[in-house]
């Protein structure tokens, strides 16, 4: 009876795989629509001109349409599926992505990662960032490459061959690493010697710093993210990708510097509040 009892403990404690999963697969759905808008603010595509409003100064600003306002133009031109296109490869993607990160977890336990103190040296502390970087750098490198294998194989392999499926790889991969390594880092050495043992709440803080943290560095990286997903797309054959929407960049990083010299590094990041961008100076394309 005490096995039996321990083993129905177990399961209720560690919810099985496949809850996981569904869970992933669920939230995917319900965020497409938004990361679907997202996309096509990334690429470019603005088919709503801006209108003239007030900031908190009370000046005149032109304001691009928001997520709400694209939305109901997506459903008004495509109906309520347009919403969900692209959704398959992303359940997809979602499914990948938690088999991976749950397989890395369990290949590389983290239960020390967990338990920081003050009395942490600088070696230990960075010995225990290196090792939650380098399981969060797998998990995040697997689930890129398994999302981009399932969206339109034979097309993508027959104009750019095998290369065609990691096309945006670079940015993604820098930014991943930078995020993990600056919020991992920032993190651990905040929960270490800024939050002291003795403190009553101490736990409660660090519970809530690596979340904090991500959100900040989210931010920060999050030209790399723009710079993946616009090369995937540049001069692949789609109009958003083509002259006179788009420059044909030579490299990930002329498409990062036409965007700086535009000030779009941060386009799409916010989707309810957004300013039509000042027109910057002529960027050379060649």
């Amino acid at each position: 009876q005490s096995h039996g009892k321990t083993g129905l403990g177990q399961g209720k404690q560690f919810p099985s795989a496949g809850l996981f999963v569904a869970l992933g697969a669920g939230l995917a759905a319900v965020s497409h629509p938004l990361l679907y808008v997202k996309l096509l603010v990334q690429v470019g595509h603005e088919p709503l001109p801006p209108t003239v409003g007030r900031n908190v100064l009370g000046r005149k600003v032109l304001y691009l349409p928001g997520f709400f306002t694209y939305a109901r133009h997506i459903v008004k031109v495509d109906g309520k599926r347009g919403l969900f296109r692209g959704l398959t490869p992303r359940l997809i993607s979602s499914t990948l992505s938690t088999i991976t990160r749950g397989s890395v977890k369990k290949a590389f336990p983290l239960e020390d990662m967990e338990h920081v103190s003050n009395k942490d040296d600088v070696k230990t502390s960075l010995r225990k960032v290196v090792k939650e970087v380098r399981n969060g750098s797998s998990a995040s490198l697997f689930s890129f490459l398994g999302s981009g294998v399932f969206s339109a194989i034979g097309r993508i392999f027959k104009e750019e061959g095998i290369l065609g499926f990691f096309v945006g790889l670079v940015p993604h991969i820098l930014g991943d690493v930078i995020f993990l390594w600056c919020c991992n880092l920032l993190a651990h050495f905040i929960n270490t010697y800024a939050v002291d043992d003795n403190f009553s709440q101490a736990s409660v803080i660090r519970s809530y710093t690596k979340f904090v943290m991500g959100i900040a560095m989210s931010m920060l990286t999050y030209p790399f993210l723009l710079v993946g997903d616009l090369m995937a797309v540049n001069n692949c054959g789609l109009r958003a990708g083509l002259p006179p929407y788009a420059p044909a960049f030579t490299s990930w990083i002329h498409c990062w510097r036409y965007l700086s010299s535009q000030g779009q590094l941060f386009r799409g990041s916010s989707l309810l509040f957004r300013r039509a961008p000042m027109q910057a100076a002529c960027f050379p394309i060649d």
